[in-house]
């Protein structure tokens, strides 16, 4: 019995020594890791305090911090608060194509009713980053309705005149709004979003919340940007009113180019007595929403009655944002007030001070448009 007990020691011993062995082949078990995706690991109360590394050796610094207020002799100082606005303008003309070639003494800009002195100028073609924000709700857009096909139709079409290198987001929106694809230069996304509008879910229709807030989201975008709105511009439950909403927009200071829908419709449906004065009404509520948010942001509206005229309106979209007239000034009035100040941009005769005669190839004088955006609010003093 006394010899068995003493081999069983043996062996354990023999095969404690062993683990001790390979545990030091492995060395140290490692610490978990942690990510920045991950939150840190709260250290629990009753581990032991570890304690802290010892600091290194400090070494100077070859250059010290100069006392404070003391400046070098003879090194100028200045201090810079110079604010610099910039307006895209797009002339075009009775059809909508872009008029290029105007020089820049022609350009003039008035903020509050004065003259800014423009300090830079460029013209170029640049990729557009659009964004489509399409009404889809039971209100007018029902499974097989002329309105769901129209809105298809509308979507569909523009989204396949975007070349290779623009980026597109879809944004659909009923009670709210829902980001369908986020902004990308693969236009198959876009195609696979756009697939689920099929059926609307309500019969709200809330375009001003749906604006506002993707204007809101594209007002840190740089470059040329802008919403294609495709909708009935009726609002039935939104949050904001419509005065909030115009003042949003122009805050963001991101084009609307609205596309009014069943245009041909509603005729159709008044002229057989199908609509009474109060639908009449609603609808040319809609239309005017739609004309003053494009006006506002320095975008277009379009009214179309016919889908064979969706291909130049597309074309007149596309004239606008791609070529553009890229104006900057330093506005007179640097007060930092927060107030809302109105643009207008004019083309003049700087001989005659008088509006500028475009004319045609046949010389012949041409009827023309200045778009641009109607404004934009001053910054906050800052304390």
């Amino acid at each position: 019995m006394r010899k068995r007990n003493l081999v069983t020691l043996l062996l354990t011993g023999a095969l404690m020594a062993g683990f001790s062995v390979v545990s030091a082949w492995q060395g140290p078990a490692p610490k978990s890791s942690e990510t920045v995706a991950r939150p840190k690991k709260k250290a629990s109360p009753d581990a032991p305090d570890e304690k802290p590394p010892e600091p290194s050796q400090k070494v100077e610094s070859v250059f010290k911090k100069k006392p404070e207020g003391e400046v070098p002799i003879g090194l100028p100082t200045f201090k810079s608060d110079v604010a610099t606005v910039q307006v895209d303008v797009a002339v075009l003309d009775k059809n909508g194509r872009f008029i290029p070639n105007i020089p820049r003494g022609n350009f003039r800009i008035l903020e509050d009713g004065a003259p800014q002195q423009i300090s830079g100028y460029t013209l170029g073609e640049a990729p557009m980053t659009v964004c489509m924000v399409i009404e889809f709700s039971n209100l007018y857009q029902q499974y097989w309705s002329n309105g769901w096909y129209e809105t298809l139709q509308a979507s569909y079409g523009f989204l396949e005149t975007l070349k290779p290198e623009d980026y597109v987001a879809i944004v659909a929106y009923d009670l709210r709004p829902e980001i369908l694809s986020d902004f990308s230069t693969d236009k198959r996304k876009a195609m696979e979003a756009m697939q689920r509008l099929r059926i609307a879910a309500y019969s709200e229709s809330n375009l001003y919340d749906a604006l506002t807030d993707t204007a809101e989201r594209m007002s840190e975008i740089e470059g040329r940007k802008a919403i294609v709105l495709i909708a009935s511009g009726v609002d039935t439950f939104s949050k904001l009113t419509f005065d909030q909403t115009r003042k949003k927009i122009q805050q963001a200071g991101v084009p609307i180019y609205a596309i009014g829908i069943m245009q041909a419709l509603r005729e159709w449906l008044d002229s057989r007595g199908y609509m009474g004065g109060i639908q009449r009404l609603d609808f040319l509520q809609a239309d005017n929403q739609m004309r003053t948010f494009a006006k506002e942001s320095g975008g277009q509206s379009f009214f179309p009655r016919f889908f064979g005229e969706f291909p130049n309106i597309y074309r007149g979209i596309h004239q606008a944002l791609r070529n553009q007239y890229a104006l900057t000034y330093q506005p007179t009035n640097l007060a930092k007030d927060g107030k809302y100040r109105k643009i207008t941009v004019q083309l003049v005769n700087p001989a005659t001070n008088e509006p500028l005669r475009i004319v045609d190839e046949k010389g012949k004088p041409m009827k023309y448009t200045v778009v641009a955006k109607q404004g934009y609010t001053a910054p906050r003093e800052v304390e």
